[in-house]
């Protein structure tokens, strides 16, 4: 394969495989600390959490255009302290992938979190045991496989992402040009080569990825 086509696959391994793990790691902590608990605002606030899965892509990236471009506030204190602003990057595409796959990593590790018996995490707490203890040994190790599934469901989902990518990394070949634009792109130029090519690839992957989350008969 030529460097034309391997730089967008590259990439997006790149961006896939970051946003994974930051969607994972926020999704776990938030359903970790939601779970079991009722508050005032739960509803409103894990609404907000699922609102990437319903909203439009462009919407979700028009959104983080107006938090973290230039004109945003975030955006122009990022700028100031680094140097470079954040959109146009390949940061950029990280930050708007790892958002629209948070609500699926957050919904898995929520059943996950949500099946374990809650009368095993007061035993240990009755004996002592820490909260932090016990999310390491009893927590995690019961809903390992609802974990497993949050990370493989937000890195695919990140692998895939489209529109709020364009909106706020663009379309810069070489440098935020991820699969799902060059596909778009290669179309557009009428390259169905490529766009096969790279189509096939995300088939294969997708395909992999399901294989692994799929539930086994015993």
């Amino acid at each position: 394969m030529t460097s034309d086509i391997l730089t967008p696959v590259l990439l997006s391994l790149k961006v896939a495989l970051l946003s994974g793990v930051l969607a994972f790691g926020l999704a776990g902590f938030a359903a970790w600390r939601l779970g079991g608990r009722k508050f005032r605002g739960r509803l409103v606030l894990e609404t907000v959490f699922m609102l990437p899965m319903v909203l439009p892509p462009t919407v979700v990236g028009f959104l983080l255009l107006i938090v973290f471009g230039r004109r945003g506030w975030i955006g122009r204190a990022f700028e100031f302290l680094s140097g470079m602003p954040i959109v146009f990057t390949w940061g950029a595409a990280v930050l708007a992938a790892t958002v629209v796959a948070f609500p699926l990593a957050y919904q898995a590790a929520k059943a996950g979190f949500a099946s374990i018996d809650r009368d095993l995490l007061e035993a240990g707490r009755s004996l002592g045991a820490s909260e932090w203890r016990l999310l390491w040994l009893v927590e995690i190790p019961l809903a390992y496989r609802s974990l497993m599934t949050a990370f493989i469901l937000g890195f695919a989902r990140a692998l895939g992402e489209f529109g709020a990518t364009l909106m706020i990394a663009g379309n810069i070949p070489g440098r935020t040009q991820t699969l799902p634009t060059a596909i778009y792109m290669a179309v557009e130029s009428g390259d169905m080569n490529s766009a096969w090519l790279w189509a096939g690839l995300m088939i294969l992957i997708s395909f992999a990825l399901l294989a692994v989350t799929s539930p086994r008969s015993e």
